[in-house]
């Protein structure tokens, strides 16, 4: 073992003997009788939390596959409403696009006699659905700007060579410069899951009872801070090292040698 590699270990080791300490020391000093009374909203919470984060990144991924193909390859009035969809959402503040749709286009809704009458209406008067177009938006944006520079960076001649063999330009595009593009983006992916992870805190300003708004309830029912905050971010950290070793996990399932 290389003197580099000891230094790593032992400071992995003492990192965890940190964190192992704080821990108990946690679980020892700090009240926690408030759980059992807080248990199944904070359930609840979980389970929507994951539920808006894999519903945003599933519809929202195979949304951003067109939004960043049509950039490259047109027509060219579809890029450009595509690349300014991508601006806009991009540059303004994801809080503030919830605000619009909840409070905005919510409001708008309520004074339509023909929303108000509709089967739609029973889903358009709750505050989760505009929660979720927010976030799958936000996601479409983000991850159709790193689809467009994996489309442009799988090397050309692999797509001729494709070509070259007969395929069909569906084919091309299913067999060889979707597969790749994808390949290129997955650390890019993995990273704008975590990101989308933590922007699901912001639904609890707009009454969506995620594990956020779940401790928020506890911290505002018992005057407690350190104890439901400090929770909140243990399970935020899990969540977040669960997604990064998943997707490490399939970075290391995709071969990297160039095709």
């Amino acid at each position: 073992m290389t003197e580099a590699t000891k230094f790593w270990v032992i400071h992995r080791i003492v990192l965890a003997a940190i964190g192992i300490s704080i821990l108990v020391c946690c679980a020892i000093f700090l009240r926690w009788d408030w759980l059992p009374d807080y248990y199944s909203i904070i359930l609840k919470g979980l389970w929507l939390t994951l539920w808006l984060l894999v519903a945003s990144v599933a519809i929202g991924f195979a949304l951003a596959l067109p939004v960043g193909l049509v950039q490259v390859t047109g027509p060219k009035p579809l890029a450009v409403l595509a690349r300014g969809f991508c601006n806009i959402i991009r540059g303004t503040p994801l809080l503030l696009q919830l605000w619009l749709l909840y409070y905005g286009l919510g409001s708008l809704f309520s004074t339509m006699p023909e929303i108000r009458g509709s089967a739609m209406w029973p889903y358009l008067r709750q505050a989760w659905p505009y929660a979720l177009l927010c976030l799958t938006m936000s996601f479409v944006a983000y991850e159709a700007e790193v689809m467009r520079g994996a489309f442009l960076g799988v090397p050309k001649g692999e797509l001729e060579a494709a070509r070259a063999f007969g395929f069909s330009e569906w084919q091309v595009f299913r067999k060889v410069w979707l597969p790749r593009a994808i390949q290129r983006a997955l650390p890019t992916l993995g990273g704008e899951v975590v990101l989308q992870l933590k922007a699901t805190p912001l639904v609890a300003t707009i009454t969506v009872i995620d594990v956020y708004g779940a401790f928020s309830k506890v911290r505002q029912d018992t005057f407690l801070t350190y104890e439901p905050l400090l929770l909140l971010a243990l399970v935020y950290m899990l969540f977040a090292g669960l997604l990064v070793l998943f997707f490490r996990y399939l970075e290391n399932r995709v071969p990297s040698k160039q095709a």
